[in-house]
């Protein structure tokens, strides 16, 4: 079969797929629609991309233009979606506009003048400027929200975060192989097997947000876009006694048992500042919130899966304050080398 066949009909796959998803998205009944649906207009806007794999350029200048200018709305959709699903309070506003600025004035720009071979080339490292500057806003994006989910809550945000994170760098894969396919000359005989390859990948990824989505309905479970990462602390805002009554407090109380503790919660009754708690935990123990609660946790649920044998793994984990069988594996692992199933058979 012909290579250039078979590449058609895997856009022609991808597409559909994409658009599938998309609907699903808009139409998903979610608390959270921003993120769906911010991720719903992205995937549109590649499938009109996508869709040059298997129909030629519309003659109409606007078409036209619109389809080429179309690329520069990719990366700012998927730079928004990435803000929303990290923060459950953020909200879109006037000023998000500006992200469009640039695909207006290449739109205008090429309706108005001819599309020449010079226009493309500038057009296209104009796009490639336009697309690692998001990626590195991106990147940025996250290594913040990494850090004020840890800073702040004890429950497990990294699903969230790991799947921003693996989608980004597909795209970032994908994208690599499509600059070495733009370098490369037109005649060159690994070409097509190259575009075979990018529209295996581009179908391989699709698909891998079909299942994600399916899998992992809730996904996108947010922090506060308020909160701001603990860069320092400052010594002369430090008592004393702060680390002594936090540990009294954390061993009288139990707050950890709140699956919902965050540290706003914990910081309200020890009546000390957010920021000066979360800097006294990682300055006196070594780890972030998240780890920290996660540590008294850890110590309740070896106790129970010691001395209550007839409680089950998941009814221990929902005890002592875990709300996901994902992370209290990951969290118990970590923190013992084996797993809950495996420390309580080495109990007994």
């Amino acid at each position: 079969m012909n290579p250039e066949n078979i590449i058609g009909d895997l856009g022609k796959i991808t597409v559909f797929l994409l658009v599938l998803l998309a609907l699903y998205l808009f139409s998903a009944p979610t608390k959270r629609k921003l993120p769906n649906h911010l991720f719903a207009s992205f995937l549109l806007v590649t499938a009109f991309d996508m869709m040059g794999w298997f129909i030629e350029l519309p003659q109409s200048n606007i078409l036209r233009s619109l389809k080429i200018s179309s690329v520069l709305l990719q990366m700012p959709l998927f730079y928004l979606y990435v803000k929303s699903a990290c923060y459950y309070n953020f909200k879109l506003s006037t000023k998000h506009l500006l992200h469009g600025i640039l695909f207006l004035a290449v739109f205008i720009l090429f309706i108005l003048t001819d599309l020449s071979d010079q226009s493309l080339t500038v057009f296209e490292i104009l796009s490639k400027i336009q697309y690692y500057y998001y990626i590195i806003a991106i990147f940025y994006s996250l290594t913040i929200f990494k850090r004020v989910y840890q800073n702040n809550y004890s429950s497990n945000h990294k699903i969230t975060y790991q799947w921003l994170l693996r989608t980004t760098i597909l795209f970032l894969i994908g994208n690599t192989f499509v600059t070495v396919r733009e370098l490369m000359n037109s005649n060159h005989p690994v070409l097509i097997y190259l575009n075979l390859f990018i529209s295996l990948f581009a179908l391989f990824v699709i698909c891998w947000f079909v299942l994600n989505g399916l899998r992992k309905p809730n996904l996108f479970v947010g922090v506060d876009h308020n909160l701001t990462p603990v860069h320092s602390h400052k010594p002369e805002t430090e008592k004393p006694e702060d680390l002594k009554k936090l540990i009294e407090y954390i061993e009288t109380e139990k707050p950890y048992l709140d699956d919902k503790l965050t540290l706003q919660k914990l910081a309200e009754p020890l009546d000390v500042p957010e920021k000066q708690l979360s800097a006294l935990i990682n300055k006196k123990t070594g780890m972030h919130f998240f780890d920290f609660i996660n540590s008294y946790r850890i110590k309740d649920a070896q106790t129970l899966l010691k001395e209550q044998p007839d409680l089950t793994v998941l009814e221990v984990l929902y005890d002592v304050g875990f709300n996901s069988k994902s992370s209290f594996y990951t969290a118990f692992k970590k923190a013992t080398g084996i797993t809950p199933t495996a420390y309580r058979k080495s109990t007994l």
